[in-house]
């Protein structure tokens, strides 16, 4: 991280605010610690040698300046403590929110079919704990400077036992970061990478354990899945353990120098028991001071592991926007030797996994294009992935929901979506009196696993926020499974004046009789010509779909 950036991207006026107060408060922090306890020690060593001078001396001793001084200090090293992590934290938070905004963007407008095979889980860790790794650059950059100008504060007060001593630190303090840094990168860049590995595979494989848990637990698999968890989390724990391992050493390390800086400052001081005591203090508090490296090489490796695994993301294009969906002119769609003009409705029929749905995935833009399909005469291979989005809304087949409420869950079909629409495309859903019944309405909370709704509702949920999202085809794969007779008549009753009243174009894939009836034609699955080259390169689970 630069001095005014992130990534590459502008830090905002606020949080560069922050960071000049927090950096401020650190090094007022900084200077009151050392000259506390440097005055500490010249005050007891000079008020035990006027005692032992005798009665005149002690009473003639002024402790008064010292005692009130001693004082003042301990208050502005709290306060200015207290400030320095407040503002940082506060700076590095700010911080986090701008990067995993602009991280996640990234992600959410990668064409599906080109895209990096993230994970959930993996994504989640590298928006979650890299980006937390990273807080480190913040939130230790203001004691960095803080650091430096104590260091300078410890020497010119090690200067009253004579120039030998301010030179022996001088000397030891420059010395002290580099040769953290270079222990730091031995005992813990290699334990910081692997960490980051495994809590990365961690994450991704509970994402997919929790995705399927109703079937481990259906099935009996818990005592399976728990010990294949254990194993990822044992590796974990080992790379844990050895980073541990070389924090401790380095602390303990910082503790030796700082020892051994004390006595070389000793056996150089030339000045009188006093001073001595000031400059031995000094130096120690100046080594603490110097902590902040060390903390900082201490984390240097787990950062270091995080802004690779970052950079990956932070280098993926950034697709153009999509035009908007009252903007974007109806395409044609070529399935197969099928050309369908803007308005048709078709049924693709075939045999269960003969490929239905992977040829509505291909469509989508949510997987490589494994059939001969075009949208306005163009391979879709080569339309763009915003104009894939512009003319497709999709409802899949397994209906898959975000943590949130309804209205959550239906604003994402597009920007601006008010009550009335939702309602409106719930109505056309068979949806809208089962949640003018729930207590809160569009507010009813959902998991990603759909909550209390049924498979049927949230097939209906789906579909409503497929209509909400107005584009010109609509792909409906299912779109009735789950539902009895008489609720699925109704549904396509109101899809067939939906789809009528707005010229919307459909592709439909149903094992069910009564949806075919809003198709006006057909395509059998056998006749769309397959891409066979792409096809052997699929996984065989893909190419069962």
């Amino acid at each position: 991280m630069s001095g005014r950036k992130l990534f590459g991207h502008e830090l905002t006026p606020e949080i560069r605010r922050f960071i000049r107060l927090a950096a401020l408060a650190a090094t007022v922090a900084a200077v009151s610690s050392i000259l506390l306890l440097a005055i500490s020690g010249w005050f007891l060593t000079a008020a035990a040698i006027a005692g032992a001078a005798g009665s005149v001396a002690a009473y003639a001793f002024n402790y008064l300046i010292p005692s009130a001084t001693i004082r003042l200090l301990a208050i502005l090293r709290t306060v200015s403590r207290y400030g320095e992590r407040l503002w940082s934290h506060e700076a590095a938070l700010l911080a986090m929110a701008g990067l995993r905004g602009r991280l996640f963007e990234r992600l959410a407008a990668q064409d599906s079919r080109t895209a990096p095979n993230l994970s959930g889980g993996d994504a989640s860790a590298r928006l979650i704990g890299d980006i937390d790794a990273l807080e480190d650059l913040i939130v230790r950059r203001p004691t960095l400077l803080a650091s430096l100008i104590g260091a300078a504060t410890g020497v010119a007060i090690a200067a009253f036992a004579g120039w030998r001593a301010a030179v022996m630190l001088l000397v030891l303090l420059a010395a002290l970061p580099v040769s953290l840094r270079a222990l730091a990168t031995r005992l813990t860049r290699e334990p910081a990478r692997e960490a980051a590995e495994a809590l990365g595979a961690l994450r991704a494989r509970y994402v997919d354990y929790a995705e399927a848990r109703a079937e481990i637990v259906a099935y009996g698999l818990a005592a399976r899945v728990e010990q294949d968890l254990a194993a990822i989390a044992a590796d974990l724990d080992r790379a844990n353990a050895r980073l541990f391992c070389g924090e401790g050493a380095i602390a303990a390390l910082l503790a030796v120098y700082a020892g051994i800086t004390a006595a070389l400052v000793l056996a150089t001081a030339t000045a009188s028991a006093p001073r001595v005591a000031l400059a031995l203090l000094a130096s120690v508090s100046a080594i603490e001071a110097m902590a902040a490296w060390a903390r900082t090489a201490l984390r240097q490796a787990r950062v270091e592991a995080g802004l690779r695994r970052l950079a990956d993301l932070e280098a993926l294009p950034m697709a153009p926007p999509a035009p908007a969906p009252s903007e974007a002119a109806a395409l044609s769609l070529t399935i197969g030797g099928e050309h369908l003009a803007p308005g048709a409705r078709i049924a693709i029929t075939g045999r269960s996994g003969s490929g239905k749905t992977l040829l509505l995935q291909s469509l989508a833009g949510s997987r490589p294009d494994l059939f001969d399909l075009a949208i306005g005469r163009e391979p879709i291979d080569t339309v763009s992935a915003a104009t894939i989005r512009a003319q497709v809304a999709l409802s899949p087949q397994d209906a898959p929901m975000i943590a949130g409420s309804i209205a959550d869950n239906l604003r994402v079909a597009r920007p601006g979506v008010d009550a009335d629409a939702m309602w409106q495309a719930l109505h056309v859903a068979c949806l809208d009196e089962r949640l003018h019944a729930a207590p809160d309405g569009l507010d009813t909370a959902l998991g990603e696993a759909g909550g209390t709704l049924s498979g049927g509702e949230r097939k209906r949920l789906s579909l409503a926020r497929a209509l909400l999202a107005r584009r010109p085809w609509l792909l409906l794969d299912e779109p009735t499974e789950g539902l009895d007779a008489a609720t699925e008549a109704l549904l396509v009753e109101r899809l067939g004046g939906w789809l009528r009243d707005t010229g919307t174009g459909l592709v439909l894939v149903s094992h069910r009789r009564a949806p075919l009836a809003l198709a006006t034609r057909s395509i059998a699955i056998g006749d769309v010509p397959r891409l066979q080259g792409r096809m052997s390169s699929m996984p065989a689970t893909a190419r069962k779909a």
